[in-house]
């Protein structure tokens, strides 16, 4: 069985109480790990080895330094990606394949951010010629990281990269469900020669996280999950004004026009909606299709929805796997069964897969209900698992005021053939991200975060690094002579 502990100042600790927490599989519901349970006390020895790391030699390092530091993450992910692949499937219960993939973005990502930060430099301004004017990005201190269950590692690599690359301390916790894959990467850190206190990692509850978001010694928190708890984070890190990043829910509208290519749409209605098991913060379960084409649409997802193999994330022939935990499980069927109630009609799924395989663990049939109505519950809160709700339109502003009639705006996808149609709705949809003909793709170089109550700032790309910084600008006078002005 597998025993984490903590990091912190550059060693491995048990909590000061000694605390575990029990890492429960999704696919059985066996005990795979014993993970360190820290509290705040522990929290508080995390951020004060951060602060004095930061305040200390980690302050001296280059950017060639950290460029070199960002390659060598890349390079360590790269030689353990089937180990980290292995651990997230185990811990998340999402296939293989995918957790395999997730290890090449993560890499990815470190190779991306370590580019930049090697490009940096300070912006020279139009000034006197005895002036020099620059501005300036500096680190902005001690970060607090705190990621979520679904991709507990890729999210971690978001915040991770820029923020070490940009010359900050970080403590990250990740979630308590998910903790293992930021544990070997913690790990592989160890390996490097860094000075201690630059990465701590604590594992545990909401306290811990309340910990970092409240403390005077953290200068900036970065939040990937609800938005109760992105809600609490905000008005905690009012303490000191400290600088915040929140990249919440998202309840993203699929829209498919009459005229889009409907093999394509169809089949991408699936990917949106049940990668993962539909546990994304972008996954399209929000489908919007035209009048027209409805009954047709709706029936060619029903003839596909019964032969999406569920199974064990190992087995090679699964396309889905469970859901991650028991209480993700109970929240997704209460909320297929309040669509029910409010007159959405039940195609496939909803409940159970039969079968003795599937009596233990979190399974659930990818579902799909139609007839959803925009002012339905399920229209608008987000449901985080294996469902589909759809919904019909009649035109391009019935389509576009329904979509846009949401607390959320993080993602958003059209489908048409009709280029002036797609850069009409690309444009007046309020969402951080537009994609069309196309769903989920997401690269390093392009920017992650949503409007509203999707959160605040951005993730990746260049405005993803300048999150972990300070712009300052320095100006130097070398030839200062007295103005002569006051009481000459």
């Amino acid at each position: 069985m597998i025993q984490t502990q903590l990091y912190i100042d550059g060693q491995w600790q048990s909590p000061i109480d000694q605390g575990t927490r029990a890492i429960v599989s999704p696919a059985d519901e066996s005990v795979i790990a014993q993970a360190a349970e820290a509290t705040r006390a522990d929290a508080r020895l995390a951020i004060a080895a951060a602060r004095r790391a930061f305040d200390g030699p980690w302050r001296q390092t280059t950017i060639r330094e950290r460029a070199r530091l960002l390659n060598r993450i890349a390079e360590l992910i790269h030689r353990d990606a089937e180990k980290l692949a292995h651990l997230e499937s185990l811990n998340t219960g999402k296939t293989l394949t995918e957790s395999r993939t997730d290890m090449g973005d993560i890499a990815a990502t470190f190779r991306y951010f370590a580019g930049l930060v090697a490009s940096e430099s300070g912006a020279v301004n139009e000034a006197p010629h005895h002036v020099i004017s620059r501005t300036l990005r500096e680190p902005v201190g001690v970060c607090g990281l705190i990621t979520p269950w679904n991709y507990p590692l890729l999210q971690a690599a978001w915040k991770i990269a820029p923020a070490l690359g940009a010359g900050n301390t970080v403590v990250i916790k990740p979630s308590n469900l998910t903790p293992l894959t930021t544990h070997h990467f913690t790990q592989l850190v160890a390996e490097l020669d860094l000075p201690p206190g630059v990465f701590n990692l604590v594992t545990g509850g909401a306290e811990v996280g309340a910990e970092l978001a409240e403390s005077l010694d953290v200068d900036l928190v970065s939040f990937t999950g609800g938005a109760f708890a992105g809600e609490s984070i905000m008005k905690a890190a009012t303490g000191n004004f400290k600088r915040i990043g929140l990249e919440l829910g998202g309840k993203n509208p699929n829209i498919v026009f009459a005229d889009a290519d409907l093999d394509a749409a169809v089949d991408y209605a699936l990917n949106a909606a049940f990668f993962h098991a539909g546990q994304v913060c972008s996954a399209g379960s929000r489908l919007m299709v035209e009048d027209s084409i409805y009954d047709a649409f709706i029936g060619r997802l029903a003839e596909r929805l019964p032969r999406i193999v569920i199974g064990n994330g190992f087995h090679g022939e699964t396309q889905m796997g469970p859901v991650q935990s028991a209480q993700q499980h109970e929240k997704i069927l209460g909320m297929v069964q309040a669509g029910i109630a409010e007159g959405a009609r039940l195609v496939h799924g909803g409940k159970r897969p039969a079968g003795d395989v599937y009596k233990k663990g979190y399974w659930l049939e990818p579902t799909l209900l139609a007839d959803v109505t925009a002012g339905m519950k399920i229209a608008k809160e987000e449901i985080f698992g294996p469902v589909i709700t759809a919904e019909r339109f009649r035109s391009e502003e019935e389509a576009l005021r329904a979509a846009n009639d949401t607390p959320y705006g993080l993602a958003a996808a059209v489908w048409t053939r009709d280029l002036d149609k797609a850069n009409r709705m690309s444009r007046a949809l309020r969402f951080g991200t537009v994609w069309v003909n196309d769903y989920h793709p997401y690269f390093p170089e392009a920017p992650w975060g949503g409007y509203k109550a999707s959160g605040i700032g951005r993730e990746l790309a260049r405005i993803g690094l300048d999150e972990y910084t300070e712009l300052k600008h320095s100006y130097i006078n070398l030839a200062p002579k007295a103005m002569g002005w006051f009481g000459a």
